[in-house]
C-alpha cells in the first residue's frame, strides 16, 4: 500500500507541475531575440555562435516563429502554412534544430512563438481555404475548411466558400477575429489533435522548451491549458495585449498554466519615460504588484510590436532611457524579457544590471515596496534572498538609504544591496572591451571594517591577497581573471568572478569571398544600419577573382573603420533571379559556399574556419594544455577546455574542436 500512495502521490506532484503556466521562485531573465526584419541578427547560426555568451546571463530565449510559411521574400512568421517544415526566413531546419540543441547543452531554453490562432493557406488557384498535407511519426495530418471558423474575416471566407460549394465550420470565432489569414476553430477535434501533434514535435524534435502563443484573445484560454497539458511544458507565455483585469481572467482561464506579458507594466514605464514624470510607475495597474500573479507575469519594456520601426509605423516605442526603463525591469519582480536592440545597444551595463539581480536573488514572486516617489525619482525596495533598492530618475544621487551600498550606477538609475547580504560586486561584466577601463568593486557588509580582496590570474583571493577598500577602483588594461571576495572576521567569502577581455580595435577591412558557384552572372549586394554600401539593388558585379586550395573565389572588400561595425550582404544572379538569403553580420575576412535551396532562396554556409586553414585538434589531445586559457570567439574566457564543437582561441591560435 505504502508504495502504491507514493505512486499517486508522485502522480499529483506531477500534474501540479504540468498546471504551473511558469514556474513558482523562478530567477530567470529571458531574451526576446529578435525584432522587426531582424533577419541578419536572429539568423539561427548567428544566434547559435552567441551561445557562450548568452548562456551566461538569460535562462531562456523567445525566438520567432520558425515554421516555413511558404514564401520566398522574409516574413517574420506570423503566417504560417506548414507546422513540420521549419524552414524560415531565419535559416533551415537543420540550423534551428543545431541552434536549439547548443543553447540547450549550454543551459539555456528555448522559446517557441507558436501562432495557432489562425493559419495561411496554400491559395493554390486562388483557394481561400487549402491546407497543405503533412506527415509525422508516420501519421497525415491536414486541416480542412471546416476547420475555419463560420464568420471568419467577418463573413468574407463564408462569402467565398458558399461560392465554390465549400462549407467551414458551424462554430463561429470564440474571440477577436483577424483578417490577415484564416481564423481556426479550436472547438474542432482535427485542429486540437493537429497542434497537440505540432507542439510535441517542437519539444521532442525540434528540442524547444516552451511555448509563446501569439494573438490568445483570437480563442478561447481553455485550449491553451489543454495544449500544454499535451506538450508537458512548464514555461508558457500568452500574448494578451489588453488591460490588467483582462489579463488576469485569461491567465485565470487557462487554469493558470500559462504566464502572461505584463503588458500594464510596459505602458507604466512607457509613460514615466516618454512623460518626463517618474511617479508613474507607482501603479498597481500591473501583474507584478499582485502576489498572486507575479509569478505569470512576464515582464518587458520593448518588443517587436512597439519599437520604432519608421516615420510612417511610429507605433508606441519608449522614446529615452532606455538605460533606465532596462535597471527598473531587471530589479522587479515577474520574469523580465530585454529586447534584442537594447542588449546589442547595452549589452556591458544589461550585463550587470543581470549580475546584481542574480546577486540579490530576486525571483518572479519576490514582493516590493516603493521607498521614494516622485516625478523626478522613484524608488522601489524589492525583496529576493537579500533586499535590493533600484532607483530610477532625473536626480537618483539626491536618494541615499541607509543600510544599502551602491553597487551599480548608470544614466538616471541606480541599485543598492542591503549591507545584510554581506557579499562582494564588481560593477563591470565579464566580457570583451575595446580600451583599458576601470572596475569599482564594493562590500555590501554590515562590518564597517570589511575589506576586498582579489586577484587578476584567476585564483581565488585569500586573506594574504591584494586588500582594497570598498568602493575602490581596479584597472583593467589587459585581459585577465578578475576574482574578488569579501575579507571579514580573518575570512575570505562570496568570491565572483569576471572574465575581461580587452581587445583594442584596429580600422581595418573585410574581405567577403564566395566559392564559385558556377553562376552566369555573380552581383555582391551589401549593406549596413546607415543603407546600401554598393548602390542599389542587385549591387555590383563581381569579377575580382582568386584561387584558394585549388577553389575559385569572387571577392569584395569593405572598410571596417569603428567598433561594433558590421555589415550584412546577399549574394544573387541580378534582378528577379535567384538570391541567397541574408548573411552576416560580418566585421572580418569571410568565405561562403553556396548551399541548398530552401523556400527559393539559397542557403550560403560560412567556411571560414575550412579555407583558412586554422589549426585542428580533438578534445582528447593532450599535447595541448588545458591550463591555459580557452576563449570563444566572442572573446569570453572558459572555464575549462570545450567540448562543443566550434571555433575557439586558444594560446592566441584559432583552433577548432572537433
Amino acid at each position: 500500500m505504502k508504495r502504491i500512495y507514493v505512486i499517486i502521490f508522485n502522480c499529483i506532484l506531477s500534474i501540479c507541475a504540468f498546471a504551473q503556466g511558469w514556474p513558482a521562485n523562478y530567477g530567470g531573465v529571458m531574451l526576446q531575440g529578435f525584432y522587426w526584419d531582424s533577419y541578419t541578427d536572429t539568423k539561427w547560426t548567428n544566434l547559435e555562435s552567441q551561445a557562450d555568451e548568452l548562456s551566461q546571463y538569460f535562462n531562456l530565449i523567445w525566438v520567432p516563429q520558425s515554421g516555413n510559411c511558404n514564401t520566398t521574400g522574409n516574413v517574420m512568421g506570423y503566417l504560417p502554412v506548414y507546422y513540420f517544415d521549419q524552414n524560415s526566413s531565419f535559416g533551415t531546419q537543420t540550423e534551428l534544430k543545431s541552434m536549439i540543441k547548443t543553447f540547450k547543452d549550454k543551459g539555456l531554453g528555448t522559446i517557441a512563438d507558436v501562432v495557432v490562432n489562425h493559419r495561411n493557406n496554400l491559395g493554390v488557384n486562388g483557394s481561400w481555404v487549402d491546407y497543405p498535407s503533412e506527415t509525422y511519426n508516420g501519421v497525415t495530418y491536414q486541416m480542412l475548411p471546416t476547420d475555419i471558423v463560420a464568420n471568419d474575416d467577418g463573413g468574407a471566407t463564408k462569402t467565398w466558400a458558399d461560392s465554390k460549394g465549400i462549407s467551414l465550420s458551424s462554430n463561429n470565432d470564440e474571440g477577436e477575429d483577424w483578417s490577415g489569414c484564416r481564423d481556426l476553430d479550436h472547438k474542432s477535434a482535427n485542429v486540437q489533435t493537429i497542434i497537440k501533434a505540432y507542439e510535441n514535435f517542437l519539444i521532442n524534435d525540434l528540442g524547444y522548451t516552451g511555448f509563446r502563443y501569439d494573438m490568445v484573445k483570437g480563442f478561447n484560454a481553455s485550449h491553451v491549458a489543454d495544449y500544454n497539458d499535451a506538450a508537458g511544458v512548464s514555461y508558457s507565455v500568452g500574448e494578451c495585449w489588453d488591460s490588467n483585469s483582462t489579463i488576469e481572467a485569461w491567465i485565470n482561464n487557462t487554469n493558470k498554466k500559462s504566464a502572461a506579458f505584463d503588458f500594464q507594466f510596459r505602458y507604466n514605464v512607457r509613460d514615466a519615460v516618454n512623460n518626463n514624470d517618474w511617479s508613474k510607475l507607482n501603479s498597481t495597474n500591473n501583474l507584478v504588484h499582485d502576489v498572486n500573479y507575479s509569478q505569470y507575469a512576464v515582464t518587458f519594456v520593448e518588443n517587436h510590436d512597439t519599437q520604432y520601426r519608421s516615420a510612417t509605423e511610429t507605433l508606441d516605442p519608449i522614446k529615452k532611457d532606455t538605460l533606465a526603463t532596462n535597471a527598473y525591469l531587471l530589479a522587479m519582480p515577474g520574469t523580465p524579457c530585454v529586447f534584442l536592440p537594447h542588449w546589442k545597444a547595452y549589452k556591458q551595463e544589461i550585463k550587470s544590471m543581470i549580475d546584481a539581480r542574480k546577486a540579490a536573488g530576486i525571483k518572479n514572486t519576490s514582493t516590493y515596496t516603493n521607498m521614494a516617489n516622485s516625478q523626478l525619482h522613484y524608488a522601489n525596495r524589492v525583496e529576493g534572498d537579500h533586499n535590493m533598492i533600484v532607483v530610477v530618475g532625473f536626480d537618483v544621487n539626491t536618494y541615499v538609504p541607509t543600510g544599502y551600498t551602491n553597487i551599480l550606477s548608470g544614466y538616471h538609475y541606480k541599485y543598492f544591496m542591503e549591507n545584510k547580504a554581506e557579499l562582494a560586486f564588481a560593477d563591470k561584466a565579464s566580457g570583451t572591451y575595446s580600451a583599458a577601463f576601470d572596475v569599482t568593486v564594493t562590500a555590501a557588509s554590515e562590518n564597517a571594517n570589511a575589506k576586498l580582496v582579489y586577484t587578476l590570474d584567476g585564483t581565488n583571493p585569500t586573506t594574504s591577497s591584494e586588500q582594497l577598500a570598498s568602493g575602490s577602483k581596479i584597472n583593467i588594461s589587459s585581459s585577465e581573471t578578475l576574482k574578488v571576495g569579501l575579507l571579514k572576521d580573518g575570512a575570505v567569502s562570496s568570491i565572483i568572478t569576471r572574465d575581461y577581455i580587452v581587445k583594442p580595435f584596429t580600422a581595418h577591412k573585410a574581405t567577403v569571398y564566395l566559392k564559385d558557384p558556377s553562376w552566369s552572372a555573380l552581383y555582391f549586394y551589401a549593406w549596413d544600419s546607415t543603407g546600401n554600401l554598393n548602390g542599389a539593388w542587385p549591387g555590383n558585379t563581381v569579377t575580382d577573382s582568386k584561387v584558394i586550395d585549388g577553389n575559385t573565389y569572387y571577392y569584395k572588400t569593405f572598410d571596417v573603420n569603428s567598433a561594433g561595425y558590421t555589415f550584412n550582404i546577399i549574394f544573387d544572379q541580378g534582378s528577379g533571379k535567384l538570391q541567397t538569403v541574408d548573411l552576416g553580420p560580418i566585421s572580418e575576412d569571410t568565405y561562403y559556399e553556396i548551399s541548398s535551396l530552401v523556400n527559393g532562396k539559397y542557403s550560403a554556409n560560412d567556411i571560414t574556419s575550412v579555407v583558412t586553414g586554422i589549426d585542428n585538434i580533438t578534445t582528447n589531445n593532450n599535447s595541448v594544455s588545458t591550463n591555459n586559457a580557452w576563449y570563444n570567439l566572442e572573446g569570453m574566457r572558459l572555464t575549462a577546455k570545450p567540448t562543443q564543437k566550434g571555433i575557439y582561441i586558444h594560446q592566441g591560435k584559432k583552433l577548432v574542436v572537433k
